[in-house]
């Protein structure tokens, strides 16, 4: 499977709070963009580096700085938004467009109904961002969406994954990893994440 699992201990015992039903929604809310940020550190290990001569207080020397990238994150909404300021506290100058996507309850399809997107989106590296990535349908559309745009390349950005999920994202679109903080073990019957979280949006937002 072309998922990447980030099993860092602060990561794991910050997932482990989130879990918890007797986490309230500032401490749920404040755990995922501490998380996105950890795992930001990850999704942009493999970022190039371009070597440039400076000058230190006490002598010049070579040294490495990012290659000129351009970079966007897209959050599912709404509850993809609760991983947007991890992401953005690591690269300040990255832009923000917004994917609404809901899940039908009776076929859980995806159903569209927003889409707003930097004019520029085409020429940069796009980090797609939910807590949850369950029957991956949602992230599989939402995927399309970018390349549809001319996006080429994308990383889908995930607190929580089953492999269900993943095996949709891997056949729909093999060009795109997926990172995340733990794989668990199934869907139920309603398509939730066993053992999961809950509702990460109802979480976050405190709709429930």
């Amino acid at each position: 499977m072309n998922v990447n699992i980030t099993n860092h201990p602060l990561i794991q015992h910050k997932l482990t709070m989130m879990r918890q039903t007797t986490t309230g929604c500032k401490e749920f809310r404040e755990l995922a963009n501490e998380i996105s940020l950890l795992l930001g550190y990850e999704v942009t290990r493999d970022l190039p580096l371009t070597e440039t001569e400076i000058e230190t207080p006490v002598a010049r020397t070579k040294s490495n700085i990012l290659t000129d990238r351009k970079f966007a994150v897209v959050p599912i909404l709404r509850a993809g938004l609760g991983m947007v300021d991890g992401i953005v506290s690591l690269i300040p100058s990255i832009k923000i467009g917004h994917i609404g996507l809901y899940r039908d309850p009776e076929s859980l399809n995806p159903v569209e109904y927003y889409c707003k997107l930097p004019p520029d989106v085409a020429e940069r590296e796009v980090f797609l961002v939910d807590p949850m990535l369950a029957t991956g349908g949602s992230a599989s559309a939402a995927i399309q969406v970018l390349k549809n745009h001319g996006v080429k390349h994308i990383k889908c950005v995930n607190l929580i994954a089953v492999p269900e999920g993943v095996r949709r994202i891997n056949e729909d679109h093999p060009d795109v990893t997926i990172y995340c903080a733990a794989l668990d073990d199934h869907l139920n019957e309603h398509g939730y994440i066993i053992p999961g979280l809950g509702d990460a949006g109802d979480r976050i937002f405190g709709t429930k």
